[in-house]
């Protein structure tokens, strides 16, 4: 006997839940931005996941029928995803950064960083053939994302991976591993810089918790389903960042370059920082949500 409700009965191919799930995405009027930007998108995304099939590849799949069990596993997770507004990769247990695949839970924020984009490209024109890395760090590394793309571009470098949260770090662990970089992608449980006190680097790269107290009030509901020790930092969300910028120098070797995302706080980073000269470069999504500093820019 189905578990199906009597409505969901009737949708019998991919293509009919897929606007079965749009129609009750854009009902809902869920907030996304957890790897889709709108309901088609991410309404696609569940359902080709779940149904274990590429997920850039809806086209041959529409007019496919459904078994049982698969009709009544999107009916569930659609429910999920309305009702209790869970972010469709902890649904699902994977999100997708520029084409790679992560795994993820919700002890993980769902992998998504202006960073990516310019560790992909990377990181021109602000390094180049005169700045080699041997080492490079990503500081409150979550998923592992960062570490993993820092690796694939930098294929000779050691690459460190900082986070506070164990959980977090198992999650980077199996990422690391189906990712065939755990020769060089090296975990460390650390407060920021509080268990590397003696260690150095050519790069760091950061997407540190940056949700000042009162976004944090008023997140949408699916992003309280991330863990707040990785969004939440303190009242002007810069708590995180400034203790980087007091400390990061003495973590840099010379040359050294810090690169750290901070969202919509520019203009609170720069009245706290008034003699520092960031750099904010343009980056696919904008401007100001990136700040690149060379060592010998770093307060002392």
């Amino acid at each position: 006997m189905s578990n199906l409700s009597i409505e969901c009965q009737e949708l019998l191919t991919v293509r009919d839940w897929l606007r079965y799930a749009v129609s009750r995405f854009n009902m809902a009027r869920l907030s996304f931005g957890h790897g889709a930007d709108n309901a088609y998108d991410e309404a696609a995304w569940l359902i080709l996941s779940s149904l274990h099939l590429p997920v850039d590849q809806l086209a041959p799949f529409l007019d496919a029928r459904l078994l049982p069990h698969e009709r009544n596993l999107l009916a569930e997770r659609i429910q999920r995803r309305v009702e209790d507004r869970i972010p469709t990769a902890y649904l699902t247990g994977e999100a997708w950064l520029h084409g790679l695949r992560f795994e993820v839970t919700p002890d993980v924020i769902v992998p998504r960083s202006f960073l990516a984009g310019m560790i992909l490209n990377h990181l021109e024109p602000w390094l180049d053939e005169t700045h080699p890395i041997s080492r490079c760090l990503d500081l409150c590394t979550g998923s592992g994302c960062l570490a993993i793309l820092l690796a694939h571009v930098y294929e000779e470098a050691i690459v460190d991976a900082i986070d506070l949260s164990p959980a977090a770090l198992a999650v980077a662990h199996h990422n690391i591993n189906s990712h065939g970089v755990s020769d060089r992608v090296h975990l460390i449980e650390s407060n920021l810089f509080g268990e590397v006190a003696d260690q150095t680097w050519d790069l760091i790269v950061s997407n540190p918790p940056y949700v000042d107290a009162h976004a944090m009030q008023s997140l949408p509901a699916e992003y309280r389903h991330e863990p707040t020790l990785a969004l939440a930092s303190g009242n002007d969300g810069l708590d995180a960042t400034r203790v980087i910028l007091r400390e990061a120098k003495h973590h840099l070797n010379p040359n050294g370059i810090l690169i750290v995302e901070i969202g919509h706080n520019r203009a609170a980073l720069e009245a706290a920082f008034p003699d520092v000269a960031f750099t904010w470069p343009e980056i696919e999504g904008g401007s100001g949500m990136v700040f690149i500093l060379q060592r010998d820019q770093l307060p002392d």
